[in-house]
């Protein structure tokens, strides 16, 4: 291994500049959440400031990455104001080779998939190690549900074959999401076998507000890639 090699830091901010390429002015885009999505959010600023692009808008995924888009110059607006969105750039945290991901590591899924939902196009970035033979095999599927009776799912999730935990705050506490919600963080020792019965069976339970699979989304995967020599 070369003692030049990059770090994924380095690996993750060449897959977000070269994602951000295809952003042109006057698009509504969305601002995706996670420390990948972070060096897109940056670089359209960038061009902003120094003129490269116009008219941008963008549509955050999440109370932090709003706060980033504020600071480093990018207007926003609301999905309600603009219900197309022309493209959207955010990572992943597992990638399958179909293009099928696992999300929600940094608790923005929700908002993350309608806007995902809502976009023309749908960039994916990330560095190497998000790319997986079977979703699941190396990151747990986070689960969105409502705080009432969120128990009431672990024994069904088990079922399924999840060994699942309830995400705590750094204070101990059951994470909140952004909307309020619990997210319910899902391992699945070997990976996930059949995607679409794990994303119908856990998605139809009541009070399940939404999983971490975002399928058959067919997104443009950008990975960076470190140069071995």
């Amino acid at each position: 291994m070369s003692g030049n090699a990059p770090d994924v830091a380095e690996l993750k901010r060449r897959a977000a500049e070269q994602a951000v390429e295809n952003v042109r002015s006057g698009m509504v885009v969305g601002l995706g959440t996670g420390s990948t999505a972070k060096f897109a959010v940056e670089a359209i600023g960038r061009k902003l400031k120094h003129g490269e692009l116009s008219d941008i808008v963008g549509i955050a995924t999440s109370i932090q990455t709003r706060d980033l888009a504020e600071s480093v110059g990018v207007p926003l607006t609301t999905l309600n104001e603009r219900p197309v969105i022309d493209l959207t750039i955010d990572g992943a945290d597992e990638i399958d080779p179909e293009g099928n991901l696992v999300k929600g590591g940094g608790g923005a899924l929700l908002w993350e998939k309608i806007v995902a939902t809502a976009s023309r196009q749908l960039f994916i970035v990330a560095d190497e190690s998000k790319l997986v033979t079977r979703l699941g095999e190396s990151f747990p599927l986070p689960v969105e549900v409502i705080g009432f009776g969120w128990k009431t799912h672990e024994a069904p999730l088990r079922e399924i074959g999840a060994e699942p935990v309830l995400r705590l705050d750094a204070a101990g506490d059951p994470y909140v999401t952004d909307e309020g919600h619990y997210i319910i963080d899902c391992r699945f020792p070997g990976g996930i076998t059949d995607l679409e019965a794990v994303y119908d069976t856990v998605g139809k339970r009541p009070g399940v507000v939404e999983t971490g699979l975002f399928l058959n989304m067919s997104p443009q995967v950008i990975i960076g890639r470190s140069e071995r020599v």
